[in-house]
């Protein structure tokens, strides 16, 4: 019996800043290690499906060697819940809109991705707004929760 290769969807509110981010940035940590890893992203809200992600996400990303390359923005479906063993929100409110979304028995799958970080913060903040230094802000906060998204994958799942 093969094991399917562990698949991480990463969420925020449009699928535009934070969460192709959190996919680019985790694709590329996943290759270094040579980790097979099935990785996406999408948004709560389909107001951006079809775009690419926001220019200033992939500016500060693309600067520090991360590939934006093929990423489109696209709503949370409900297959999602079936096909997604870590469903991880940006924040509070994404955590809550997909509790609210999914049906419970896949509530187990749900978490905040900086749960993943050892660091005091719970919520990666919404950087669309602001100026650059908050993409870097929070592209610090993704590396460091990818690190430790993929000590949790090795330990619990067969990926080499």
């Amino acid at each position: 019996m093969t094991q399917k290769r562990p698949a991480v969807l990463f969420v925020c509110l449009g699928n535009i800043c934070r969460s192709p981010s959190a996919e680019a940035v985790l694709r590329a940590k996943a290759a270094q290690r040579d980790l097979d890893i099935f990785i996406d992203s999408a948004g709560t809200l389909g107001h951006h499906t079809g775009a690419p992600p926001d220019s200033r996400s992939r500016a500060v990303g693309e600067a520090r060697g991360y590939s934006f390359a093929g990423l489109k923005c696209r709503k949370v479906s409900q297959q999602d819940f079936i096909d997604f063993d870590y469903i991880l929100a940006m924040d509070k409110d994404n955590l809550r809109n997909l509790l609210e979304m999914s049906p419970s028995e896949y509530h187990h799958k749900i978490a905040l991705f900086l749960s993943y970080a050892n660091i005091d913060e719970t919520e990666i903040p919404d950087p669309y707004y602001g100026g650059l230094r908050g993409f870097e802000y929070v592209l610090d906060q993704i590396e460091a929760a990818a690190n430790g998204l993929l000590r949790d994958i090795t330990l619990h799942h067969s990926v080499v």
